[in-house]
């Protein structure tokens, strides 16, 4: 079989049209999420190596205003700039519970500055970094935003824990007595406490493991162990243990050659003979017991040729989604453990099955491309190392040129 190939100039044509140009009307729903489709298109740009050679310094800086213009006087980024509060379009305390500040669009347009070569100095640094700690629960968990009179919005959601987390190592540095902290060990705990029986971590407690949600928890540990703060036990870190271990194993059995769901009769069984629809007489609904043809049904088993196209999947006994492909390789790389996946047939999978003859990914075999798979199916080639694009890291979902970005702020040099 030819080696699959990245259709690189035909990502770079894709994400700089969702740039320039109007983006399609199913984008319509997600407007108030503007900064995350500004973080996908230009991170991608980004991850492609032409961010800087394909737009001017002009658009690059032109980007960077609009995205300070989503600040919040009292702290936080706003998902994006489409509210007006009459003829001056003045935001204050009485009207801003109207358009706030959100974690995952302050974590994101923190990130999306970074990558356009901005070095923060016009952040309102003190105000983001006293409204964080006014969004976390007494449990540890956090909300997405404050609503009227300071109330905390929004589910206990490792999403939300994950970009409080990342807020917080970008804009803490190396000054830590700047503000109120957020209660670390807090937040740890509710993270762990968030492990299901299988290993993998779920949205919050007692509910299902999911890879997503999963890589959210270990992406928040992996941002507070960077600034050295975590003082309680953190098992699921740690080789050997039983914590780590499950994770690991729930983590490589994501991958999976089931691509697509197949059609099929909803009242027929492998084994059953095949007869013409004819008028069904109407019967009493009763329990019966499970048929002995049900019972003893042999395993599934994918073929050789199947095994070929290899995905991963974010839930048990779902079919393979591009964006899982990241989801559950950046919480391997982050753990050190990304060799353990079958990267060959992983690589087809995504370039065979789901890279789109205009560029960009599809969700799913077949699926037209958009922003948030195309992201994600770039940046989980680009962990394993895919020739043309940019070494990253995997805790910040982007190149590793953030990290040196970050870095280079005047908190983190002091």
């Amino acid at each position: 079989m030819a080696d699959a190939t990245l259709q690189k100039d035909r990502h770079i044509k894709y994400f700089l049209r969702c740039l320039k140009t109007l983006l399609p009307h199913h984008y319509t729903s997600g407007d108030s999420n503007r900064v995350l489709l500004a973080f996908f298109t230009v991170a991608g740009l980004d991850l492609l190596g032409v961010l800087q050679t394909n737009t001017t310094a002009e658009e690059r800086q032109g980007y960077i205003d609009w995205l300070y213009h989503c600040q919040q006087p009292s702290g936080g980024f706003r998902g994006f700039t489409g509210t007006i509060f009459g003829d001056n379009s003045v935001r204050n305390s009485d009207n801003e519970a109207w358009d706030p500040a959100t974690v995952p669009a302050t974590f994101l347009a923190l990130e999306t500055l970074l990558i356009l070569g901005d070095d923060l100095s016009r952040v309102d640094r003190a105000a983001c970094l006293q409204w964080l700690p006014r969004l976390q629960r007494e449990d540890g968990s956090f909300g997405e935003l404050l609503g009227v009179d300071g109330k905390i919005e929004g589910g206990r959601d490792l999403r939300f824990c994950y970009c409080a987390a990342g807020i917080r190592y970008i804009l803490r540095g190396k000054q830590p007595d700047l503000s109120r902290d957020i209660d670390v060990n807090k937040l740890v705990s509710y993270i762990v406490s968030c492990q299901t029986y299988d290993g993998g971590l779920a949205e919050s407690p007692f509910c299902e493991s999911h890879a997503g949600l999963t890589y959210c928890a270990i992406g928040a540990l992996s941002f507070l162990r960077r600034t050295a703060d975590i003082t309680v036990p953190v098992n699921v870190l740690v080789p050997k243990t039983h914590e780590f271990e499950t994770l690991l194993r729930w983590l490589v059995s994501r991958q999976t050659a089931e691509l697509d769901v197949e059609e099929t009769d909803e009242d027929s069984l492998p084994g059953d003979k095949k007869t013409e629809s004819a008028p069904q007489p109407e019967i009493a609904v009763e329990h019966k017991p499970v048929p002995e043809r049900i019972q003893n049904l042999p395993p599934i088993i994918p073929s050789e040729e199947s095994r070929k196209w290899a995905g991963f999947n974010g839930r048990l006994n779902k079919i393979a989604d591009t964006c899982y492909s990241f989801w559950v390789i950046g919480a391997l790389d982050i753990l050190g453990q990304a060799s353990l996946i079958d990267v060959a047939s992983h690589r087809r999978y995504l370039l065979e099955k789901t890279q789109h003859m205009m560029g960009g990914f599809g969700k799913c075999v077949g699926d037209p491309p958009d922003l948030y798979h195309s992201y994600l199916g770039l940046v989980s080639l680009a962990i394993l190392n895919e020739p043309g694009l940019a070494t990253v890291d995997a805790t910040l979902c982007a190149s590793r040129r953030m990290v040196e970005s970050i870095e280079s702020v005047n908190w983190w040099r002091y």
